[in-house]
């Protein structure tokens, strides 16, 4: 069957909003991690989505964008606090003390907690879409077993609470009044960066003079990629798809962050782990295949 060339269109950005979210959000946790070993983790984060969400908000203010009512704020505030203060806060504090490649695994379950937190306004996977999670979970599993990797129990309690506060704030998104296009992200991060810096003065973080090039620069590849071009394509993915194809990076994210592994680092990638590539792309395909089915 022919795909007709406006729907081909439709979803052109579509696919390219999730090539993003897939190979940079998988290529953060590495950086996330050489951040954590020469700034502050959870100030470097506030400064983080602090400078993107300011160029991002001037940038758009400039095009013309309107201001966000107070009703969008108060949304972008619950979003941004579960997506970048529960998510992300918990993913550069757990990887103090846990490897990138465990963390990109554990957070791997966000999509089966989207599917949880969906059934709250009434809504189902499809079959294909039950089968794609499970199928890629099995992936998951596989890779844990390949790596041979370990985590601290606290370090893993925190990234399995990160994990279940990004889907939170991704499906219900869906319910809130939020700033139109990307000032929606730009509003989140701006109310998420001020809140990251407070939590790491509390935990008594400080930053010491003695920032290291590799930490500067993670950082600011994190500001631009991982934050204004890669939160913006997940926020665009958000309003236009369901939520268990829009965490379906979370799957990619743990294949990303091992092969950067291999590729950086000189880890051995072994069968397992090339089984647990299979698992993993099948089950993107029929989390995809479930919401056109759907759709």
């Amino acid at each position: 069957m022919k795909i007709r060339l406006s729907n081909a269109r439709a979803w052109l950005p579509i696919g390219l909003a999730l090539l993003t979210v897939y190979i940079i959000w998988g290529s953060t946790y590495l950086a996330i991690r050489v951040v954590d070993e020469g700034l502050p983790p959870l100030l470097s984060a506030g400064i983080r989505f602090l400078l993107a969400g300011a160029i991002l908000f001037v940038f758009l203010r400039v095009r013309g964008a309107p201001l966000p009512n107070r009703r969008q704020w108060a949304g972008a505030a619950v979003v941004g606090g579960l997506l970048l203060v529960g998510g992300n806060g918990g993913v550069v504090l757990a990887e103090q003390s846990v490897a990138s490649s465990v963390a990109a695994l554990t957070i791997a379950t966000t999509p089966l907690w989207a599917v949880l937190f969906a059934r709250i306004w009434g809504r189902w996977p499809t079959r294909p879409e039950w089968i794609g999670l499970l199928v890629g979970f099995l992936g998951i599993i596989c890779l844990n077993l390949g790596g041979s990797l370990h985590a601290t129990p606290l370090g893993a309690v925190t990234l399995v609470v990160a994990a279940a506060c990004w889907a939170l704030g991704s499906v219900w998104s869906q319910h809130l009044p939020l700033p139109v296009g990307a000032m929606s992200s730009a509003a989140e991060m701006l109310v998420a960066g001020p809140v990251l810096v407070i939590l790491g003065l509390v935990h008594q973080e400080r930053f010491t003079g003695n920032f290291s090039a590799s930490a500067l620069w993670a950082l600011a590849y994190l500001v631009v990629f991982g934050s204004l071009v890669a939160f913006s394509a997940y926020g665009y993915l958000l309003k236009r798809v369901r939520p268990a194809l829009a965490t379906s990076y979370a799957y990619v994210n743990p294949l990303v962050a091992l092969l950067l592994g291999a590729a950086l680092l000189g880890e051995q990638i072994t069968g397992i782990e090339l089984l647990a590539l299979l698992f993993i792309l099948t089950g993107v395909v029929l989390v995809a295949l479930g919401r056109t089915r759907k759709a």
